[in-house]
């Protein structure tokens, strides 16, 4: 079975041509994940990451629950997130899915074409 090659980072340009800046995709992977935790409801990525715990295990756990597609400038977001019970799962995603697309694009300039999410788990621990 051949291995999808898969693009490690985006190249962005200076206007003024005086060099290259690379992006890697762990750090867009990582920047997904932040805002995703971030918002109230959310109690971590699939794969049990909290933002409590990016400090102790370091921000490359991020990135479980996490996968980045980007085609030229456009970046395909897919997110498994555990949400905390009682807490609405529509208007919670619809937040996850703003403050994803914006920190991704107020970060790297790339623009968002969705953010995909599945709920892998409600839990019953209190909330943020």
């Amino acid at each position: 079975m051949a291995k999808e090659e898969i693009q490690s980072n985006f190249t962005v340009t200076s206007v003024e041509e005086l060099g290259q800046v690379q992006i890697s995709n762990e750090v867009i992977t990582i920047i997904a994940g932040l805002a995703a935790t971030e918002v109230k409801g959310v109690t971590s990525m699939a794969g049990n990451i909290t933002n409590e715990l990016v400090g102790k295990l370091g921000v490359k756990n991020l990135s479980k629950g996490v996968k980045i597609n980007i085609d030229e400038n456009r970046v395909y977001v897919d997110l498994a997130l555990n949400l905390d019970y009682g807490f609405s799962i529509p208007k919670t995603c619809q937040k996850v899915q703003e403050k994803v697309k914006a920190s991704i694009e107020n970060m790297t300039g790339l623009e968002v074409e969705t953010v995909n999410i599945k709920i892998a788990n409600v839990t019953m621990e209190s909330g943020k």
